[in-house]
C-alpha cells in the first residue's frame, strides 16, 4: 500500500512560461506574402484560433488538480475528433501521481482536434484538445487553412525547438554561412542528416523505471529515445520535477547544453604494438562464451519458463504503487512489531450501537474510527512516531493528520486524509472516513486530500487478513495495521476463579516503522498505548 506524498510546488506561472515560448517558433516559421496572410492578421476574436469548421473554438487544457500537481497524464479519451459533445459531457480520463479524473468539457460542440495522445504527460496548462462549435471538419477541403493542433504539437516537440538553429542563415552575398568544422566532420547517414553517436555506457533503450526506482514518463523517454539518450544518462540527470523526477525541460536542457563527449580509444604506441603479440602468446586464450549460454535468461525472465505465460502491462496506478513501494523500502529501515488486543468489549459496544448510530448520523458505524481515535491517542504519547526524517533532522509534526486506507477493487489503494483527527470525536470520525472512502471509490477525490497525512491506518482485516507487515507511506515514518477479529479460546484472569479459559474477540496490530529514529522499545509501547485504547471500551458505552 503506498501513495505519493506532497513534494515542492513548482509554480504553474513559470512552467507554463516555456510553453509558450515554444510556440513562437511554430508560428513564425512560415513568412507571410501578399497572397496569403500572415497567422496573426487571421480573425480569432478574443485570441482563440479559428475553428476549421467555422465558428469558435474553445481550448481545453490539463487542468490545475492541486497545489503541488505540475503535470497529468492523458489516461484514455471517451470522444473522437468529429463526435459532437454536450456541456459539462466528459471528454477524458487524467491522472495525477495523486488521483485519477474526469474531465468534462467547458463548451458544446465537436471536439476538432486531441492535441495529446493517450499515456502522453503534459505540464498544468497545457492545451490537450480543441472544441469547436462551428459545422464539422471538412476533411477533403485542402490544406489552405493553417492546422493549428499540428503547430500546437510541434511547439511541444523537441525537434520543434531546435529548428530554428538547424536551419542555415543566408549571409549577405546569398551565400550560405560556413558551418563549424565539428558539424562539417560528423557523418552522414542515407537520409543526408548528421549520424549520432552512440550513447555512452548504454544501448540506449529507454526503461519506464531506472535501476533507481526513478519513473520516466512517456514523453521523457520519447524524447529521450529520439535524441539517442541511454539510461545512464537519464539516470545521472538531477530532476526537477516532483520526487526528483526528470521533466522535459531537464532532458532539452541537457540537450542544449551540450552532452559530454564519449572517451575515445587512445592510440597504443609502437613500442605497445610490437609487445602486443608477445604478451598474448604468453597468455591463455580464454574460451569463447557460447551464444547460447550468453542469453541464458535471468531469474524472473518470462523466457526462463517453458510453460504458457500471459504478459500483462502494469496500468498506471499499479505503477506509480510500485514506484512508492520500492522507493519507501530503499528510504526507510522498516521494522515491524506485533500486539494482540482483546476486543471483546469494543465488538459488542459496536453491535449494540450500529444500528441507532446509523439511523442517527446517516453513516455506518465500522470499526475505523475506534482505530484512528486510538492511534491518535497514541501519537501523542509518542510524538516522535507522527514525524518525518529530513536528512539528519527529526521533523516533528504538531498536527495529526491520519491517512486511511481504502481499497479501490482491484486496481489498488489510495489513503485519503482525515485532517486535524486529534479534533474530532467519535462520530466526527466515523462521517468523514464514510465521505472520503466514498468519493475515493467514486473518483471524486481532490489530490490534496491525498496530501499532508502525518500517520496511517490500515485495516487489512476488513479483507481477512489477520497480521501483516505494511510498508511506509514516504516521508511518515510510521504506518498502523490491524488484523481481522477473530473469536479465540484465551486464559483470562478472574479475581475470583483465577485463570479461565474463555471465548474473546481478538485482533493483532501491527506497526511497521522506520527504525532509523523509532526503536523497538518505542514501538512496542506505541501499540501498547494503542491496544489499552481500545481495551478501554465496554459495551455500555455511550456513542
Amino acid at each position: 500500500m503506498g501513495r505519493p506524498e506532497e513534494e515542492p510546488v513548482t509554480p504553474a506561472a513559470e512552467e507554463e512560461t516555456p510553453a509558450a515560448e515554444e510556440e513562437t517558433p511554430a508560428a513564425e516559421e512560415e513568412p507571410a506574402t501578399e497572397e496569403e496572410p500572415a497567422a496573426e492578421d487571421e480573425p480569432g476574436g478574443d485570441g482563440q484560433p479559428p475553428a476549421p469548421g467555422g465558428g469558435e473554438t474553445t481550448e481545453i487544457v490539463m487542468p490545475k488538480m492541486g497545489e503541488s500537481i505540475t503535470e497529468g497524464t492523458v489516461i484514455a479519451w471517451y470522444k473522437q475528433p468529429g463526435e459532437e459533445i454536450e456541456m459539462d459531457e466528459i471528454i477524458l480520463e487524467i491522472g495525477t501521481d495523486k488521483v485519477d479524473t474526469e474531465v468534462p468539457s467547458p463548451a458544446e460542440g465537436t471536439l476538432r482536434e486531441q492535441l495529446v495522445e493517450e499515456g502522453e504527460t503534459v505540464e498544468v496548462g497545457t492545451p490537450i484538445a480543441l472544441v469547436g462549435t462551428g459545422a464539422p471538419v471538412d476533411t477533403s477541403a485542402g490544406d489552405d487553412e493553417p492546422d493549428v493542433g499540428a503547430q500546437r504539437r510541434e511547439a511541444r516537440t523537441p525537434g520543434a525547438r531546435a529548428a530554428p538553429e538547424e536551419e542555415t542563415a543566408p549571409s549577405g552575398d546569398g551565400a550560405p554561412q560556413q558551418q563549424p568544422a565539428e558539424a562539417q566532420s560528423e557523418p552522414s547517414r542515407g537520409d543526408g542528416s548528421a549520424a549520432q553517436p552512440p550513447p555512452a555506457g548504454g544501448d540506449g533503450a529507454v526503461q519506464r523505471r531506472g535501476e533507481s526506482g526513478r519513473f520516466y514518463s512517456p514523453l521523457v523517454r520519447s524524447i529521450a529515445e529520439e535524441e539517442g539518450l541511454s539510461m545512464q544518462e537519464l539516470e545521472a540527470l538531477d530532476g526537477s520535477g516532483r520526487e526528483g523526477r526528470v521533466t522535459k525541460e531537464d532532458v532539452l536542457a541537457y540537450l542544449e547544453e551540450g552532452r559530454p563527449a564519449r572517451e575515445q580509444p587512445v592510440e597504443a604506441t609502437e613500442a605497445q604494438r610490437e609487445d602486443r603479440p608477445a604478451r598474448e602468446q604468453q597468455r591463455p586464450s580464454a574460451p569463447q562464451p557460447d551464444a547460447d549460454a550468453a542469453r541464458a535468461p535471468m531469474p524472473g525472465d518470462a523466457e526462463g519458463y517453458d510453460g504458457r505465460v500471459e504478459i500483462q502491462e502494469m496500468d498506471r496506478m499499479r505503477q506509480i504503487t510500485a514506484e512508492h513501494m520500492i522507493r519507501s523500502k530503499q528510504t526507510s529501515a522498516h521494522v515491524t512489531s506485533f500486539a494482540e488486543a482483546d476486543v471483546t468489549g469494543l465488538v459488542e459496544l459496536r453491535e449494540n450501537q450500529k444500528e441507532a448510530f446509523r439511523e442517527r448520523e446517516g453513516v455506518k458505524l465500522t470499526f475505523t474510527p475506534f482505530f484512528v481515535q486510538a492511534a491518535v491517542e497514541a501519537l501523542r504519547e509518542h510524538p516522535v512516531v507522527n514525524a518525518s526524517v529530513d536528512g539528519d533532522q527529526i521533523i516533528l509534526k504538531k498536527d495529526y493528520h491520519v491517512g486511511i486506507a481504502v481499497a479501490i477493487g482491484k486496481k489498488g489503494l489510495m489513503a485519503p486524509v482525515i485532517r486535524h483527527a486529534d479534533e474530532k470525536n467519535l462520530v466526527g470520525l466515523a462521517r468523514t472516513a464514510a465521505d472520503l472512502s466514498e468519493r475515493t471509490r467514486s473518483k471524486d477525490l481532490q489530490p490534496d486530500e491525498l496530501q499532508g497525512g502525518t500517520f496511517t491506518v490500515t485495516n487489512i482485516g476488513s479483507l481477512g487478513s489477520t497480521m501483516g507487515t505494511p510498508i511506509i507511506n514516504q516521508p511518515q515514518v510510521g504506518i498502523l495495521a490491524t488484523g481481522a477479529i477473530k473469536k479465540r479460546p484465551v486464559v483470562i484472569e478472574d479475581d475470583e476463579l483465577g485463570d479461565i479459559i474463555a471465548v474473546r474477540h481478538m485482533m493483532y496490530a501491527c506497526l511497521s516503522y522506520d527504525h532509523r529514529i523509532i526503536d523497538g522499545a518505542m514501538g512496542a509501547s506505541f501499540l501498547q498505548t494503542f491496544t489499552d485504547a481500545l481495551e478501554s471500551h465496554s459495551a455500555d458505552d455511550e456513542i
